[in-house]
């Protein structure tokens, strides 16, 4: 396929996506959990299929040699297909945030209130996770907003099926056609050319590597929202409890470490690193962890690889960790300010007013006490799903829920007023 022939399709499907974003955005709430409702219950019919063609996607990233972390990302097991057919329920269940009035005034005989509306056309370009698909497309619906799906080529067939399933399923439930927009087109001279319709789609949301986020924000025209890398730490305190600073520590790298919420550098007061480090060292060894450290940290566990600086800066996305053994809580701070990506950074301790001054002066979109960074995520800040994370500080930060894809108007009733 030539890039002419790409960019006629790909041009056609996202038109047909804006018309219907006008359409859609009319529908009321009702309507619009309705065509949700059918989604989820034609998921739930079609387990099988999904799982069959997962499974094409599965084999072939093995045959390829993607690394096991990805290969997770990619899987949809009957607990993962579950999880999305509950979510889009959830968010049925979530208040309607179209329409919310935020402010209401009235001034010169003039009632003005500031409404809450929907984006329009959101274009979401993703790589790995086919969930994504889903959770998208269930957010678009509840905020009223049109979605244009480009999933990446791994996730193919996963992608192709649920999105045939769930656009089939809304527009019989009377959603209007293309408010749920599928770009099947493996190339990348689709996200190019995607990327160049500023006339039709309202905001992009890239969700992946670093590397592709950043070809799209520096070659397009379209507002961007923007998910960035995962380099997420934890810091354990000096007046950390080491039996939960160990089982978070744990969790927040092995459970998926191939996510952008798993921590990549855990932080450790120098005051409690003879006692912590051994301890949570040999439960990643034993979870097949590979553990990079500086000086001191090899110092008490020689068996560590040596940490080198570009570590400190570097998103694993595999079992794969480092740690730095640092003199202060001021230390921890600096270092994630300095070497972070703004994305989730938690603090273990029993001290509360040292909780709250992390907690206050770590720049990132989610802060934790006493809690995994596992947990920085949609579902779990009851969202029900979310179109991503985002790590800037523009309309939305954190986790992005379907409150976050909408927009505000003004709306003004006036009696014959003017302006003098």
């Amino acid at each position: 396929m030539d890039i002419s022939e790409i960019r006629q399709i790909v041009e056609k499907k996202v038109s047909i996506a804006k018309i219907a974003s006008h359409g859609l955005g009319l529908l009321d709430f009702k309507q619009r959990n309705a065509i949700l409702l059918s989604m989820a219950d034609a998921l739930e019919k079609n387990v099988k299929e999904i799982k069959f063609h997962n499974d094409i996607d599965v084999e072939t990233a093995k045959a390829s040699g993607l690394n096991s972390a990805l290969i997770d990302r990619l899987t949809l097991t009957d607990g993962r297909i579950k999880a999305m057919i509950d979510g889009v329920r959830s968010i049925v269940n979530q208040q309607d945030p179209v329409g919310e009035i935020l402010e209401e005034r009235k001034i010169d005989g003039m009632d003005i209130q500031k409404t809450r509306v929907p984006l329009g056309t959101i274009a979401m370009i993703y790589e790995s996770r086919p969930n994504v698909t889903v959770d998208a497309a269930a957010l678009c619906i509840k905020s009223g907003n049109a979605v244009i799906l480009r999933g990446g080529s791994e996730a193919i067939n996963s992608n192709k099926i649920l999105a045939k399933i769930i656009s089939s399923a809304g527009e019989a439930a009377g959603m209007p056609v293309g408010a749920i927009t599928f770009i099947d087109i493996t190339d990348r001279a689709a996200i190019s050319e995607m990327i160049k319709l500023d006339n039709f789609i309202d905001l992009l949301i890239p969700r992946g590597s670093s590397a592709m986020v950043d070809y799209i924000k520096h070659n397009t025209t379209i507002p961007v929202l923007s998910h960035g890398s995962g380099l997420c730490h934890t810091y354990i305190d000096k007046f950390a409890n080491i039996d939960m600073a160990i089982k978070i520590s744990v969790n927040a790298k092995v459970q998926r470490p191939g996510v952008c919420n798993a921590t990549e550098t855990l932080l450790v007061h120098r005051d409690i690193a003879a006692d912590f480090l051994p301890k949570v060292c040999k439960e990643y060894f034993d979870n097949a962890v590979e553990v990079r450290g500086c000086k001191l940290t090899k110092e008490i566990v020689p068996e560590v690889k040596t940490a080198t600086e570009d570590d400190w800066a570097t998103e694993y996305l595999d079992k794969i960790i480092s740690i730095k053994v640092v003199n202060s809580i001021e230390d921890a701070i600096n270092h994630i300010n300095r070497y972070g990506s703004k994305h989730s950074e938690s603090i273990i301790t029993d001290d509360k007013k040292r909780a709250e001054k992390f907690l206050k002066e770590v720049d990132s979109a989610a802060v934790f006490h006493n809690a995994s960074t596992r947990l920085h995520d949609g579902g779990v800040f009851g969202l029900g799903a979310e179109m991503g994370i985002s790590t800037g500080k523009m309309h939305a930060r954190g986790a992005m829920g379907a409150r976050e894809l909408t927009t505000t108007k003004f709306v003004v009733r006036g009696s014959g007023n003017i302006r003098n």
